[in-house]
């Protein structure tokens, strides 16, 4: 039986800036319905190759591939109705606006009515509309905001509005969600909390997720694969438990052989 092609392969991509290499020859691939975690101290690249996915940044040397075909085919404004979703370590939500309102604004980018179809009120519009506004229900219920749907973002705790901000990236219904420092100022119990929902969605929405994070509790708990960068370079691919013990790993995040 031939094996299910990946749906994120990242091979020998390499970025400089000046004199500096932030990427160096860095492949792995992302198999579809799967949670891979991005680790790596400070600096070692993980920000740029999610810059890269997102085509925020482009490589010189690489190739990246999404569904078998070059990313680089696609113009960065493409990408989210291409099928890759992103959030962001700093909140961007419209803060006097209501979490429905803006996990609504999520679902704008796969909308396909133009500016006078929506000035006349047609037929399409209107289905358009009914279907986002069943969406926003459902990103809503996965993401347990609604008791608070109707609430404006200013309003709620930082761990909530992570969560609005990840069902508005849910909108888009991207086949892979990137994920940028989810756990980032969260307590430990809401750190628990998020992990849950990572796995749910997974399960419930069948969907492909890279996250970047330095919570490793939580990275080694919802990752099916980890990838670990140092200095721009891969140092391990594995499972968890395999990337906890490789000695390469443990010198990176604690100065010393293993």
């Amino acid at each position: 039986m031939q094996a299910t092609p990946p749906l994120l392969e990242v091979s020998g991509v390499t970025v400089r800036f000046g004199g500096i290499v932030a990427l160096d020859q860095v492949s792995f691939d992302v198999q579809q319905g799967t949670i891979a975690g991005l680790i790596g101290p400070n600096g070692a690249g993980k920000t740029t190759l999610f810059n890269c996915l997102s085509r925020l940044y482009t490589f010189s040397e690489g190739r990246i591939n999404f569904e078998g075909h070059p990313l680089t085919d696609h113009p960065p404004h493409g990408i989210a109705s291409l099928g890759i979703g992103r959030t962001f370590q700093n909140l961007a939500l419209f803060r006097t606006m209501s979490v429905r309102d803006n996990v609504m604004l999520g679902g704008h980018c796969r909308s396909s009515s133009g500016f006078l179809s929506n000035a006349l009120r047609l037929p399409g519009v209107r289905r358009e509309e009914e279907e986002l506004s069943a969406r926003a229900d459902e990103a809503i219920r996965l993401m347990d905001l609604g008791d608070v749907a109707q609430r404006p973002v200013a309003d709620l705790p930082f761990g909530t509005q992570k969560r609005v901000e990840l069902a508005r990236a849910l909108m888009s219904r991207p086949k892979l969600l990137l994920l940028d420092e989810p756990a980032g100022g969260l307590n430990h119990e809401e750190v628990d909390g998020l992990r849950q929902l990572l796995k749910r969605i997974q399960q419930e929405l069948k969907l492909t997720m890279l996250l970047v994070e330095h919570h490793m509790n939580l990275v080694m708990r919802v990752s099916d694969q980890v990838v670990a960068l140092d200095f721009g370079k891969k140092i391990a691919d594995g499972t968890p438990a395999e990337v906890q013990g490789n000695p390469d790993v443990i010198k990176a995040y604690l100065g010393v052989e293993a």
